[in-house]
């Protein structure tokens, strides 16, 4: 079943109707009472550089003290150094069309880019010496003056603020999805026992059969009129025998499921221990897939299936050349501060978790190790670490390469930024399958949500290509304490 593309309308209901009106493709161009105007503050622009641009008719009002904080973030090497110094050049850029402290327009839609001066000498509630107050006392400035103001900003207290002072405050939403209602990579469907058996006699099913057949999501809402995405699975349930089921994936561009049984020998010694992570390995061992992403609570197993995968697909079938793992640094808590040590010894406590699961998976119990080898699971990783089949790298050094031939696995990608997963993906070169997992409940940035991060936004956008798939793990299979833990603390 194909995805209906909604095509937007050149012109209203109302131009229609108008046998005076004579067609006009053109954009409406607003009056200066539906003009409004958009207050940003620093953490939006340096959450997405081209947020300047995201208010078409509008205009965009940049206080002067974020220019002066985005000064402070240039010579940062990190995102936040990057995309300030993007928004200034920017800035200098529009600076060549005219004034920035009288706005100049930078598109046919009436859009403009203004720098407000702070009056600190103006009567505000709040202390103006805090650069923060500076930014709301514009905000507050322009709201005053009739104007339609609204201030946006990803600082929940500034927008709390607002509130109390009576201006309209939104969130950067551009970036935003819908995380209560985020693709979950499955459906379930109630069906004939007849399409079930035909599924797997013939090895394939029409999509079409399903159509008009009861469906609901994996928590147990209905769903009207599913329409399938490629790679997208669907569990079949027998509607005379609920112990009759069945488990198929639309392959992309076919119009067919094919029947999901899982791999019938471990994975580097894993096999799935519920249905989702069948799923998962499925997708994972699936090289059409280009693009994988998985989430789920802690203990789920994405990172441990990825990693099974990826050793399989590198070392015994010899696929890729490479399996490179990342994670973006963001500690959990306070920082302990500077490492010692070169880059190597610096990144190995980042990389522990990493490190854990590959000690675990090239230790005894993977299935090409039952052979006599005296070497402990340690130094099988020393040695995959050594002739470079194995490769650890921190989000940091990704960006300006071209990564051709690799399995690549991205871990706590929910910590990133829509821009920085658009900049990995993009260094995906020819042969390249990645991987990105991470839990969108446990966001450790202060700018970021379940429904802003980049893993959130990747997974919504990406849903209806065929080369890209999404699975949703819901159940911990750590331990039964871990089990215990996450569903009653």
């Amino acid at each position: 079943m194909s995805q209906p593309v909604e095509t937007p309308a050149s012109t209203t209901e109302s131009d229609r109707s108008n046998p005076g009106k004579e067609f006009d493709d053109s954009p409406t161009p607003v009056t200066d009472r539906d003009r409004k105007h958009f207050v940003l503050d620093t953490n939006v622009l340096l959450h997405n550089p081209t947020s300047i641009y995201r208010f078409a008719e509008h205009e965009v009002v940049i206080p002067l003290t974020v220019i002066e904080e985005l000064d402070g973030f240039k010579k940062n090497n990190d995102e936040t150094g990057r995309n300030s110094r993007q928004v200034i050049r920017d800035l200098d850029h529009l600076r060549s069309k005219g004034r920035l402290f009288e706005g100049v327009q930078w598109n046919d839609q009436g859009g403009s880019v203004r720098i407000h001066r702070c009056d600190r000498t103006r009567s505000f509630s709040l202390d103006l010496d805090i650069a923060d107050n500076r930014i709301l006392g514009v905000a507050s400035e322009l709201h005053e003056a009739g104007l339609h103001t609204i201030f946006i900003s990803k600082d929940i207290n500034a927008r709390v603020k607002c509130d109390a002072l009576d201006i309209p405050a939104e969130d950067f939403e551009h970036d935003r999805v819908d995380a209560d209602w985020l693709h979950t990579g499955w459906i379930q469907m109630v069906v004939p026992g007849g399409l079930i058996d035909t599924l797997y006699d013939e090895r394939q099913l029409q999509a079409e059969s399903l159509v008009g057949h009861p469906a609901t999501t994996p928590d147990g809402a209905e769903i009207e009129n599913p329409v399938l995405l490629p790679n997208q699975y669907v569990v079949l349930v027998d509607e005379g025998d609920n112990s009759h089921t069945g488990l198929g994936r639309l392959l992309a561009d076919t119009g067919h499921l094919i029947p999901v049984t899982g791999p019938r020998k471990p994975v580097q010694g894993i096999m799935a221990r519920n249905l989702q992570q069948k799923m998962a390995l499925d997708l994972l061992l699936d090289d059409d897939v280009k693009l994988l992403t998985m989430i789920g609570p802690a203990g789920s197993g994405k990172t441990l299936l990825a990693l099974a995968a990826g050793l399989q697909k590198v070392i015994k079938e010899e696929r890729y050349d490479k399996l490179l793992t990342a994670r973006p640094i963001m500690p959990l808590g306070r920082d302990i501060g500077y490492l010692p040590g070169d880059k190597d010894e610096k990144l190995a406590m980042w990389m522990q978790p990493i490190f854990d699961n590959l000690a675990y998976l090239l230790s005894t119990r993977g299935s090409q190790f039952n052979d006599a080898d005296s070497r402990s699971a340690e130094q099988r990783l020393d040695q995959l670490l050594a002739t470079g089949r194995v490769v650890m790298e921190p989000i940091t050094y990704i960006r300006g390469r071209s990564i051709p031939h690799q399995f690549i696995i991205v871990d706590e990608a929910q910590n990133l930024s829509p821009h920085e997963v658009r900049t990995i993906a993009s260094r995906v070169g020819e042969g390249t399958k990645i991987v990105l997992c991470g839990d969108i409940g446990q966001i450790d940035s202060p700018y970021l949500d379940s429904s802003s991060n980049g893993l959130s936004h990747v997974i919504e956008r990406m849903k209806a290509h065929p080369i890209a798939g999404h699975v949703t793990l819901d159940r911990t299979e750590r331990s039964e304490l871990a089990s215990i833990a996450a569903e009653l603390l």
